[in-house]
């Protein structure tokens, strides 16, 4: 009964004191929010990521340059500067028997114009084997052929949403483009494909011959002079080839790179599933950080509880004391304190799981470049804010709520 009598007290005190109860619970509503609504856009991109990458399939492989010498993991940060891959490499590793198809790509940001219209995309350098690894469909018109790779020709693919952004609803084909002051024709739509990978949509490309990015648009070359190539995409005719695979090209590109017997690789051969692994850490870790720079109001919502929960004990001297005269314990003080900050903080965590989720909807519904920033909300995520808040609630009160209890009743009833 007692402990029932404590909880109607603390609700009394806190009506008691509406506006005061209110702007204490803000800082509680505002850090709640936050962290749902953060690690939630958090979460979101991360399931868009995995989305995007497990749409390639099980049976790819990526290969990149990387710099032996470079800490940190390898693929994480290919060695674009020192390039050792090239259309000749694609070529004996498109010779492994159980090699489907190989896609090898470049990469690089550039401004696409059409009259007064302009827009900056990412331009991939590639062969036809792209549209088919990357899981692309055609819109309308046709996608670049070995021709177009083998006589260097300036034709270009659109991503959806580039074509959308410069000709709106007007059909594209057959028109000219300017890319870094150089004409090209648009011979093909692609089709939404929507997903993002890092913060850039899929929609949001164009695509040319790897021949003719390597020689009239970002020329790079490796130490031999040949041309560059950024990556390779290789498909394995069936999942269960995976590792064979990669110690076949492992084996080649060592032979071809003439890499010694003890010497540390200058590629690095990942697949589909540690790609998505190191995607997955990535994500994870922006998650976290976003959700610790959101708890930093929660914990100043904690302490304006503290702060208000002293002056409370303060104000209420003289009824503690008349409590205590007539047979209230400490522990029925201290319940009563701890009740108050545990109910400011309950409601605001309650208030801030509904603003929360409402901004993770409304943030959903921005259009960033013509990619959305899906947030999800998961329950783990509200257990997580409400339980950190409910224990910041408890912590705040708990010394305004000792200092409380431990008040002589003689020298409480004395107070003015």
């Amino acid at each position: 009964m007692k402990f029932l009598d404590s909880i109607v007290i603390a609700i009394r005190s806190l009506f008691a004191n509406k506006l005061r109860s209110s702007l204490t619970m803000l800082g509680i509503i505002i850090g709640v929010g936050a962290v749902i609504a953060l690690m939630s856009v958090g979460r979101g991109a991360q399931a868009s990521i995995t989305a995007s990458m497990q749409e390639l399939g099980t049976n790819i492989l990526f290969v990149q340059p990387h710099n032996p010498d470079a800490p940190g993991l390898a693929g994480l940060s290919p060695s674009y500067a020192n390039p050792t891959m090239t259309m000749d490499d694609v070529k004996a590793i498109a010779d492994i028997r159980w090699v489907t198809a190989t896609a090898p790509t470049n990469e690089n940001f550039a401004e696409v114009t059409y009259g007064d219209e302009s827009k900056v995309a990412v331009i991939e350098g590639s062969t036809p084997d792209f549209q088919a690894l990357m899981n692309y469909k055609l819109a309308e018109g046709q996608f670049i052929t070995d021709r177009h790779v083998a006589s260097r020709d300036t034709v270009l693919v659109l991503g959806n949403k580039v074509a959308q952004d410069i000709f709106g609803g007007v059909s594209p084909i057959g028109k000219k483009v300017k890319l870094k002051g150089k004409e090209f024709t648009v011979i093909g739509v692609l089709a939404p494909k929507g997903g993002a990978i890092m913060g850039i949509s899929m929609d949001d490309i164009i695509v040319v011959p790897i021949t003719t990015f390597q020689s009239k648009l970002f020329a790079s070359k490796t130490a031999t002079g040949e041309d560059a190539v950024q990556s390779i995409v290789v498909q394995v005719a069936d999942a269960s080839l995976i590792e064979d695979t990669r110690a076949e090209i492992e084996k080649i590109l060592r032979k071809r790179h003439r890499i010694k017997e003890g010497e540390k690789n200058d590629f690095s051969i990942m697949t589909q599933e540690q790609a998505l692994g190191i995607m997955e850490q990535v994500t994870g870790v922006f998650t976290i950080v976003l959700g610790a720079i959101a708890s930093i109001s929660l914990v100043v919502g904690g302490i304006g509880i503290m702060n208000i929960m002293l002056v409370s004990v303060t104000e209420r001297t003289r009824e503690i004391g008349i409590r205590k005269a007539v047979g209230a314990k400490r522990r029925d003080i201290l319940m009563q304190f701890l009740f108050e900050a545990a109910t400011l903080s309950l409601v605001g965590g309650g208030i801030g799981i509904a603003g929360g989720w409402l901004l993770s909807l409304l943030i959903s519904q921005i259009d960033v470049g013509g990619m959305k920033l899906a947030a999800a909300v998961s329950p783990d995520i509200v257990i997580l804010a409400v339980s950190v808040s409910i224990f910041i609630g408890l912590a705040s009160g708990i010394y305004p709520a000792m200092r409380a209890a431990r008040l002589n009743p003689i020298d409480a009833l004395r107070y003015e």
